[in-house]
């Protein structure tokens, strides 16, 4: 598909309806999706970084202080990560004393996840990034609007995963 038609180029230009991006295609939803991504991240390892904490430690510790002990495999689908990048961050958090890892009772080749009495009390100490992330980007910003941004990204995401799913996909 040529860059004329790839749908990741057209924006909206205010007055003006849906229209092709520049050249560039650095007005179009993806472009813009990509810098939010990135501009959240940024942001949350800022908030993370004087505590010794990645994002992806963070949303550990997240699932089991607010969720209890959880299975590692069901960790990994929750956060959608992979089982090598998951085991790391783990065995990083074990370390730290921040998470006990055990064998599971019913079945010894799994292991559980448990937040630590000093995981805890780092969690209570954490400053939280999301409530920052929708402080600072979604202060004033109109609900019905939120709304469609959210429904408009969660069918794309959909179609995208859906397609990606089908046997011989391009």
């Amino acid at each position: 598909m040529g860059r004329r038609n790839d749908p990741l180029v057209i924006h909206y230009q205010a007055g003006h309806g849906l229209s092709r991006a520049n050249s560039r295609g650095d007005e179009s939803v993806g472009a813009w999706a990509k810098r939010y991504y990135f501009a959240n991240r940024a942001v949350i390892e800022s908030v993370l970084r004087p505590y010794d904490l990645g994002s992806t430690q963070w949303y550990v510790l997240y699932q089991l202080a607010n969720d209890g002990p959880t299975m590692q495999r069901d960790l990994g689908q929750m956060l959608h990560l992979e089982r090598a990048t998951l085991s790391g961050v783990v065995a990083t958090l074990v370390r730290k004393g921040l998470v006990d890892q055990m064998p599971d009772s019913a079945d010894q080749r799994q292991r559980v996840l448990r937040i630590t009495a000093a995981g805890m009390k780092l969690w209570l100490d954490l400053p939280d990034p999301l409530a920052l992330i929708r402080r600072i980007a979604y202060d004033g910003a109109d609900d019905a609007e939120l709304a469609i941004a959210v429904r408009v990204l969660q069918a794309a995401t959909q179609r995208l995963n859906d397609h990606m799913s089908e046997p011989n996909q391009p």
